[in-house]
């Protein structure tokens, strides 16, 4: 993600990727379209609709794991979408306990929220 996003601009992607194809977007979408169209993630198709692209997909799924993420280090009962959890236990910033089934963040998954953290200060 090369692109700062504000939080109203991932609600409008978020909100693009659950928009019914044929449904008119709403003030959301409709406010942050151009600067999501310049930046290539979301388009217009041929008949005027917006769709997200699939770097506006990969843009949203990313978001969803570092809120995956933050959310099982502040509470392990948290239960995370399917596609989000499989993620992050393949590239081991979670895993299960056998003692109780709960996710568990990992060494390796405290370390990339702690980059991402500095990061994002070192940017602001």
């Amino acid at each position: 993600m090369s692109h700062k996003l504000s939080i109203d601009e991932y609600d409008a992607l978020e909100q693009l990727s659950k928009l019914p194809r044929q449904n008119k977007p709403g003030v959301c979408i409709s406010r942050n379209a151009k600067r999501l169209c310049g930046i290539k993630l979301m388009a217009y198709r041929k008949d005027g609709t917006l769709e997200l692209t699939e770097t506006g997909r990969q843009t949203l799924f990313i978001k969803q794991c570092i809120d995956g993420l933050r959310a099982i280090a502040n509470d392990p009962d948290t239960a995370l979408p399917g596609p989000v959890a499989t993620f992050l236990g393949k590239k081991a910033h979670v895993e299960v306990d056998a003692g109780t089934g709960k996710l568990l963040i990992t060494q390796r998954g405290r370390e990339c929220l702690a980059d991402i953290d500095a990061q994002m200060q070192s940017s602001k």
